[in-house]
């Protein structure tokens, strides 16, 4: 379960060091590259809470194993996709394979393990998801830089295959495959919830990501009127159906909760600058410094690897620093983020001061994420733990789809405007999103303590 849960997450961002291959290779443009990593966000986001609710309808283990070979079938066909339009709709199957696979992973620790054989699985989770960052922007410079039999880039996609097809025949044998208990088979799917949300996200990601390559016409602002009007809709329709006493794809009691409204906030701030500030550094080292995939690849593991320490060693810190922990986080990503802009100002290559910089923006983040998703898991009921769980996971991902469509899209038309101005115009171009991203965290400080006070 592991093992499927750590391709999924590679997969989130092993595509980032691979995407200038991709766009040289398939003759795609911007907007072409931030759908290709911003596909697989989408379906993923928004199937997430119904592949978690069809684990409790059909089975975790019948579930998974479904997601896990449509994830490894549409990793094939991603690998031999002849354009970028056929790439973008894979991405998307890919994505929704993602969201039947990965929700049980955390459902099946629940009910299989117990007591300190629990605290250990979920210790064992957590490790998989800090790792699975670094990993995907190491792996995939490997990949692309190693050009297997002329591949070129893919190979990220094509790893997935025997691994795949390998978990799936492994989980045939050790997984459970039964049904489950009639009371849980009998909560609904809330379909029209999840056409609802589904709807509102893709008329807010699409304007985004090609608005910018279209001159922004009068169909995207359109279209980012429609989202505001869906989101509006989605809120009206689940508290109604909440109040009639049915299934809601996100209950809002659970957003009553203390603390979790200003943990949806949180988190949404955080894995926007994470994707943002990823997205648009690959981009700028490998078309503006022009780094390799694999040098660029191994720019990111400070970033990462300070992420995945902190999210894994936190708790042990000192108790009277854990209130403090995330407006903190914010702030040193805030500083950091800067830095990194300030290092490549003006055509630089960085120098030591940028590793720092990549450090503190990962440990920074990890501290802006990571208490916030386990101090709002505390504060929610058993009954609602689930329900919760869902909600910040997909809240997650849409930070992630909106950071690559907001900042990638600025990034792109800082380019363009700057191209004609400087000789270092992917130089400036990211200063200018460093500069976006850091007011962005600084945001995430200031008014998750307004929040809390209120």
């Amino acid at each position: 379960m592991l093992a499927a849960l750590f391709m999924a997450v590679l997969d989130v961002f092993i595509v980032n060091v691979a995407a200038p291959s991709i766009g040289s290779g398939l003759h795609a443009s911007g907007a072409d590259l931030q759908l290709v990593i911003a596909g697989y966000t989408i379906t993923y986001s928004v199937l997430l809470i119904t592949g978690a609710r069809l684990g409790d309808r059909l089975g975790h283990g019948r579930v998974h194993l479904a997601g896990l070979a449509l994830f490894t079938a549409a990793s094939l066909a991603c690998g031999l996709a002849g354009s970028a339009t056929e790439l973008i709709v894979f991405r998307l199957v890919q994505g929704a394979g993602s969201a039947l696979m990965t929700p049980q992973v955390l459902s099946l620790i629940q009910r299989t393990f117990t007591g300190e054989a629990r605290a250990r699985a979920l210790g064992a989770y957590s490790a998989v998801l800090a790792v699975g960052a670094a990993a995907g922007q190491v792996v995939g410079g490997v990949l692309v830089s190693a050009d297997l039999f002329g591949t070129d880039w893919r190979p990220v996609f094509l790893v997935n295959v025997p691994v795949g097809a390998a978990l799936f025949l492994l989980g045939r044998k050790v997984l459970p495959l039964g049904g489950p208990a009639g009371r849980e088979r009998a909560r609904a799917l809330d379909l029209p919830g999840l056409v609802l949300l589904g709807s509102a996200v893709s008329l807010l990601t699409v304007p985004l990501v090609l608005g910018q390559e279209e001159d922004w016409p009068l169909w995207s602002w359109l279209s980012l009127a429609g989202a505001a009007a869906l989101f509006a809709a989605f809120c009206g329709y689940e508290s109604r159906l909440a109040r009639r006493g049915g299934a809601p794809l996100i209950a809002p009691r659970v957003l009553r909760h203390p603390g979790v409204g200003r943990a949806v906030f949180r988190i949404l701030a955080a894995m926007s600058v994470n994707a943002g500030f990823l997205f648009a550094l690959t981009l700028h080292v490998q078309g503006g410094l022009g780094y390799g995939a694999l040098r660029a690849g191994l720019s990111f593991v400070p970033t990462a690897v300070f992420f995945g320490a902190v999210s894994l060693t936190w708790r042990t810190w000192p108790a009277a620093w854990q209130r403090a922990l995330t407006p903190a986080g914010f702030t040193l990503t805030a500083v950091s983020v800067a830095v990194v802009g300030l290092a490549f100002h003006g055509g630089g290559s960085g120098g030591a001061v940028l590793y720092a910089g990549y450090a503190g923006t990962g440990a920074g983040l990890a501290l802006a994420f990571s208490p916030t998703l386990t101090g709002a898991l505390a504060t929610v009921r058993p009954e609602d733990a689930a329900d919760a769980s869902g909600l910040l996971a997909t809240v997650a991902q849409l930070g992630q789809l909106i950071g690559v469509a907001a900042f990638g899209t600025l990034f792109l038309n800082r380019i363009e405007s700057f191209g004609a101005l400087g000789p270092y115009p992917s130089a400036e171009a990211f200063s200018v999103c460093a500069w976006a991203l850091a007011g962005t965290a600084a945001v995430g400080a200031v008014s998750g303590l307004v929040l809390r006070r209120r």
